[in-house]
């Protein structure tokens, strides 16, 4: 196999599917990168509480994570492509129904708790059939480049979203960050209604559970998966309570507003655009190790902003957590095309997705009280520790460490 290079893995995008999946990935991630700020701010400002803040934001990923493994099945059982463009039809009817509460001033911490719930449904739907969807659409040899290539699109989306949103949001508004939000949603599902896959591998007939136990079963028969899941299991509770309410909040209440926190997410998606095209060419001999040594940089805006530092030291911070966590993810989502079977992929990454997010909505209301009750500094070295320590458990694991690409 050649070495892989940035010039190689862009000529993948000449292929028609990859280059609508691009192009879904461009427009959909820039309206999403908007939505987190708008919805922070947009509550903060409705109730004026962080704790409501917390609840509203952690909706989508309790459902997700009622709905995730049945997505696995679903996806793995039906069409990938179909099960993608409904998901994000639901998340843009979703999206339209909360931009027109906040436009009309009839938004309520119940009605968007309860919208938040489905675009949760959708997240669920759309995540494993994503992961498995991408073996249709290029060679085994050219998932790593694929990965990074969609990455890219996804990152750089977020980091003009990010900026884009926090602009919006302080000269318009939540309501209409929201409203073009939910049109990116509906331009995604056309691009990928219009892709041709090829042909998804369908399991042997099975009753639901039986499908579940046997994605179960592979899940569980590889250790560096289940480990680094339960690694990420705290890692994304802490990144999300800080990426998702409390730095709004701090920026809100220490660094003049919306602004200077779109400055500090769009330096993430940045981070994340420069990890995707370093990625082309990352090729580890042991990933998992070389993967988890990565996320000890996703503790530097948590670090950052407790020690109240100028933003764009804060900035810093997040262009470098953004750039290793994309390295990170392509090396991670390579990896499992590349050892689970084609037949269990959607199942096994509903199990990934799944561990990944149980404990995020506990973390977000968890970070809502402790902010109000122990301030923003606590709140952060707390967050900055969670994802800290897992890191170091993981690499105790032997697998972990020595697991190889060609294994």
């Amino acid at each position: 196999m050649s070495e892989p290079s940035i010039r190689a893995g862009l000529k993948l995008l000449r292929k028609p599917n990859l280059a609508k999946m691009f192009v879904a990935y461009l427009v959909s991630y820039t309206g999403t990168a908007m939505a987190p700020i708008a919805m922070a701010f947009g509550v903060l400002e409705l109730t004026g509480s962080t704790k409501d803040t917390a609840i509203v934001i952690a909706a989508p990923t309790l459902a997700s994570i009622v709905v995730l493994l049945f997505g696995g099945v679903i996806a793995d059982r039906t069409s990938r492509k179909r099960v993608i463009y409904s998901a994000e039809l639901l998340a843009m009817a979703a999206q339209f129904a909360m931009a027109f509460l906040f436009l009309s001033g009839l938004a309520s911490v119940p009605w968007l708790t309860f919208l938040m719930l489905i675009n949760g449904v959708a997240m669920a739907l759309h995540a494993p059939a994503a992961t498995g969807f991408i073996i249709q659409l290029v060679d085994r040899d050219d998932l790593q480049a694929a990965n990074a290539l969609l990455g890219t699109a996804r990152n750089s989306a977020i980091a003009v979203g990010a900026a884009l949103g926090g602009l919006l949001v302080a000269l318009f508004g939540a309501g209409m960050t929201l409203l073009i939000d939910a049109i990116s949603f509906g331009i995604s599902a056309l691009f990928v209604f219009s892709t041709r896959p090829g042909l998804q591998i369908q399991p042997a007939a099975a009753s639901l559970f039986e499908d579940l136990r046997l994605g179960w079963r592979e899940f569980t028969s590889h250790t560096w998966l289940w480990v680094i899941v339960l690694q990420f299991s705290l890692i994304v509770a802490a990144m999300e309570s800080v990426f998702g309410l409390i730095g709004p909040a701090v920026a809100r209440d220490h660094m003049g507003g919306a602004v200077a926190w779109g400055i500090i997410a769009s330096c993430f998606g940045l981070g994340t655009l420069a990890g995707g095209l370093i990625s082309m060419r990352v090729r580890p001999v042991y990933p998992m190790r070389f993967a988890t040594l990565l996320t000890f940089f996703f503790s530097g805006v948590s670090i950052t902003l407790a020690l109240s530092m100028p933003v764009f030291v804060i900035a810093a911070a997040a262009f470098i957590n953004g750039l290793a966590g994309q390295i990170f993810a392509v090396i991670w989502y390579t990896t499992l095309q590349t050892k689970v079977p084609a037949q269990l992929l959607s199942r096994v990454s509903a199990y990934d997705h799944l561990g990944s997010i149980a404990l995020a909505p506990m973390g977000i209301v968890l970070a809502g009280f402790l902010y109000e009750t122990m301030g923003f500094r606590q709140t952060l070295l707390i967050a900055a520790a969670t994802v800290f320590i897992p890191s170091v458990i993981a690499l105790c694991v032997r697998d972990v460490r020595m697991m190889t690409r060609d294994e």
